[in-house]
């Protein structure tokens, strides 16, 4: 089985990734991390390394590229990453998380050590950023869900509530295709 998990910076991806990474036994691959990886690498912290990103599109089309070759060539994973539902071809479920700019702010301001007002204008920019390098790069519109199989608000429901929806539709799933089997 392969599930793509995105959503909004702050959204619980990366949670609810490692939550049925773990209950499933699937492997997992997280864009983010090799986004973050590379801004330690280049010496840059995340906003800066998103504005060397917007004039150099081979950073996200190198972690495009290697994000879909590995998730597509899988058999039992999940990729995580803002682009992962619409970059995997063969994905079996896609699934986006949100939650409100508020909530998420608090999230990233606890997780990385800011203060609410500075993690909200860093996710602020850090959208615009992404959103224009997507649009630039792909022309995808981040904010059309069109793609995805499942929307989830992570601002109502917790991880172990988020992840407990989603063990529903991969039951769902796998009896729908041994049913077409």
């Amino acid at each position: 089985m392969r599930i793509t998990i995105s959503g909004p910076p702050g959204s619980g991806t990366t949670s609810l990734a490692r939550y049925l990474a773990g209950k499933h036994g699937l492997d997992l691959i997280s864009a983010g991390e090799v986004f973050r990886q590379l801004a330690r690498e280049h010496d840059m912290d995340l906003a800066d390394f998103g504005k060397f990103a917007e004039n150099d599109s081979s950073v996200d089309q190198m972690i495009d590229a290697r994000q879909k070759e590995i998730g597509e060539g899988a058999e039992n994973i999940i990729v995580e990453g803002r682009l992962s539902g619409r970059m995997i071809g063969n994905a079996d479920l896609r699934i986006w998380l949100s939650a409100s700019l508020a909530c998420r702010a608090k999230r990233i301001a606890g997780r990385d050590g800011m203060d609410e007002e500075g993690a909200r204008a860093f996710t602020e920019n850090r959208q615009r950023s992404e959103a224009t390098r997507y649009r630039n790069y792909y022309g995808i519109e981040i904010d059309d869900l069109s793609a995805y199989d499942v929307i989830l608000s992570s601002e109502t429901f917790g991880v172990d509530a988020l992840g407990a929806i989603v063990d529903t539709a991969i039951v769902c799933l796998a009896r729908q295709q041994a049913d077409d089997l």
